[in-house]
């Protein structure tokens, strides 16, 4: 937070007027989320434009799908725009293609409209008959597919780390981690709050709200 804000809000507004508890500080992005997503969708209407979509996992291991829009503003400059992250039951290419769909409806992006997808090389999102891009080119034929130039990227530095033992390894240590069972990640969780006791006991490391 920065000083100026720090003074009004800490110092000089009352108690119950702070807006520092978790629950408020998140309706207001909340607010400001759906702020901005209404100008994006005002600034679109009836152009054409682009997406891409990618899923993942969050800490919690829960599937996510994220949306990106990319279009030519009012000003003429090729924007591309974070939208939305919505939480899935499953990532595959029907309920990918329904959590999207929702997303267009809710926000009145029209389908129609787009001209361009961006995915991974997931058979659920590239496949030419059943994944992501298929569906969406039966409702809409000029929504062609693009190969993610980042996942292209990623694909490549994987194979050239294949030479590099030390990176191998290293990499491949941090997979089985990220990608272990619900109970290997529990035991992680409670080494790392032993050692943040032992840190804390032995004063190398500081207390207080939040700091570990």
């Amino acid at each position: 937070m920065s000083t100026e804000i720090g003074e009004v809000l800490l110092e000089n507004a009352p108690k119950k007027s702070q807006y520092i508890d978790p629950e408020i500080q998140k309706e207001i992005l909340h607010i400001m989320a759906n702020r901005v997503r209404q100008m994006v969708c005002e600034e679109i209407r009836d152009k054409c434009f682009c997406i891409l979509v990618d899923e993942a996992q969050d800490i919690s291991k829960r599937e996510q799908m994220t949306i990106i829009l990319r279009f030519v503003n009012n000003h003429e400059i090729l924007t591309e725009i974070f939208f939305s992250i919505k939480n899935v039951s499953d990532t595959t290419s029907l309920n990918l293609k329904k959590e999207r769909s929702n997303v267009h409806v809710h926000h009145n992006l029209q389908v129609k409209k787009i001209r361009g997808q961006g995915y991974n090389g997931a058979s659920n999102m590239r496949d030419a008959w059943n994944g992501l891009r298929a569906l969406f080119l039966r409702d809409c034929p000029y929504a062609y597919y693009i190969h993610c130039f980042a996942h292209r990227l990623q694909l490549t530095l994987v194979y050239a780390a294949k030479d590099v033992s030390v990176i191998w390894e290293l990499f491949s240590h941090l997979d089985n981690i990220v990608t272990s069972s619900t109970k290997s990640i529990a035991e992680l969780h409670d080494a790392q709050r032993n050692e943040i006791k032992n840190l804390l006991a032995s004063g190398e490391r500081d207390s207080g709200t939040e700091a570990n």
